[in-house]
């Protein structure tokens, strides 16, 4: 069984008819109701209930989704903080769409994460540029998304350890939409798709991607950070 958190952060659905007209349930619902399955278990924790997230409830996470846009200020520091070392002690992430902008993206990357945006709705092809990886399993050659918000290079994030996937938009621009890293014990994967205002997170081949995703950065060993004094050599 596999444990898993999705924040999101639930303030577009409060003052956007726009949102809640896509959205009616939450972002976080409609993933929810996407992702669960037999061997996958939900929580759910929008900004209101961010508290929530323990360094116990962060440790009895497998995955951590994370998509936040409008509220990235209003994350507490201390919770930004306590997302990264749970990462670095083995607990597998995923962060969406806007989520680049995120404290604990940041954190875990070191970079600016900028990017250039437009909001024109344009056709995007997500292609698969690494059809051998876990993630990319069950996807053809690319995930045609009718309208999505674009996303341009240059992405100010470190060179990914692997990248799946590469979007391209209507308008001209590319982006790299599909990261992997490994952070210590921990595992991160950035996937560019889901803007509020769009059906994304309907598709069933992006919920395919996110739940191979799951599967991927799920915990194969955890352990607390430390910095051991060994005092004798080994012996021969």
């Amino acid at each position: 069984m596999i444990k898993v958190t999705i924040y999101n952060e639930g303030e577009h659905e409060k003052t956007s008819e726009a949102v809640r007209s896509v959205y009616p349930d939450g972002i976080h619902n409609c993933l929810k109701a996407a992702l669960e399955s037999d061997d996958v278990v939900i929580t759910t924790v929008t900004l209101d209930t961010i508290e929530e997230l323990t360094e116990e409830a962060l440790a009895a996470t497998d995955v951590l989704i994370w998509w936040g846009h409008m509220a990235h200020n209003k994350v507490p520091d201390e919770i930004a903080k306590r997302v990264q070392t749970a990462v670095l002690e083995g607990m597998g992430v995923i962060f969406l769409h806007s989520g680049h902008h995120s404290k604990p993206f940041k954190l875990l990357m070191g970079t600016s994460c900028n990017l250039t945006w437009r909001e024109d709705g344009d056709q995007e092809l997500v292609w698969v540029c690494n059809p051998a990886h876990p993630i990319a399993q069950g996807i053809d050659r690319f995930i045609k998304l009718d309208h999505e918000e674009t996303y341009g290079e240059p992405f100010g994030i470190p060179e990914p350890d692997e990248l799946v996937f590469i979007g391209n938009f209507e308008g001209g621009e590319v982006f790299r939409a599909g990261c992997c890293y490994r952070r210590e014990y921990g595992k991160v994967f950035y996937f560019q798709p889901g803007h509020e205002t769009f059906p994304t997170y309907k598709n069933p081949d992006v919920i395919k991607v996110i739940k191979n995703a799951i599967y991927w950065a799920a915990p194969i060993y955890r352990k607390k950070l430390d910095c051991p004094h060994v005092k004798k050599p080994l012996e021969a």
